[in-house]
């Protein structure tokens, strides 16, 4: 298990209505500067400290589970997540300048519907998502990795990848018939 900080990180998370949100993010250069390796571990440990309840009610979090650079106002191609594997166990992922490879025909979305840091109010709606997908990314040091992920980590994963592209997760919701698709796709 991590060990996380005495405190709640110092994050500001942007709000739907801030601009910079629907901005393409620029491709990031290595070596990373300290400032964006400290930022990166503040984002994993506030997402974890929010989904550990006694934390999250002590800070008054919504759970998170992804968090993207552009959510805290830098336009960097960077994401993290943090996917609870087992009550109190979590696994980290930091992803620097993803790229799709490969993804599934297969169509899923969330059942109970999406939801978003920055976005704070109720939203409903379908948001149809590749089952299964497969992402060439950096680590931190610069080297290129590949991960395939499935079911709610390829939901994560291609939210967060969105918001690189400017794209909010409530911009892909149909607004004529928010949920289109419901017999299509498989919900999770």
């Amino acid at each position: 298990m991590t060990k996380l900080p005495s405190k709640l990180p110092n994050i500001k998370i942007l709000d739907e209505s801030n601009k910079l949100l629907h901005r393409v993010s620029e491709e990031v250069q290595f070596p990373l500067p300290q400032e964006d390796k400290k930022a990166i571990q503040d984002m994993m440990d506030y997402l974890e400290m929010s989904q550990i309840e006694p934390l999250r009610e002590k800070y008054d979090l919504r759970a998170g589970m992804g968090l993207s650079y552009c959510q805290i106002g830098v336009l960097k191609r960077i994401f993290v997540v943090v996917y609870e594997v087992e009550e109190g166990k979590f696994d980290r992922y930091i992803i620097i300048n993803p790229k799709i490879k490969s993804e599934s025909e297969e169509k899923i979305y969330v059942s109970e519907g999406e939801g978003c840091l920055s976005i704070n109010r109720p939203t409903e709606g379908i948001v149809p998502r590749c089952a299964r997908v497969t992402i060439e990314y950096q680590d931190l040091e610069g080297n290129k990795q590949t991960i395939r992920v499935r079911e709610e980590l390829a939901i994560c994963f291609q939210h967060e990848l969105d918001h690189l592209n400017g794209i909010l997760f409530t911009d892909k919701i149909d607004p004529k018939n928010p949920f289109k698709g419901k017999d299509t796709y498989r919900a999770i």
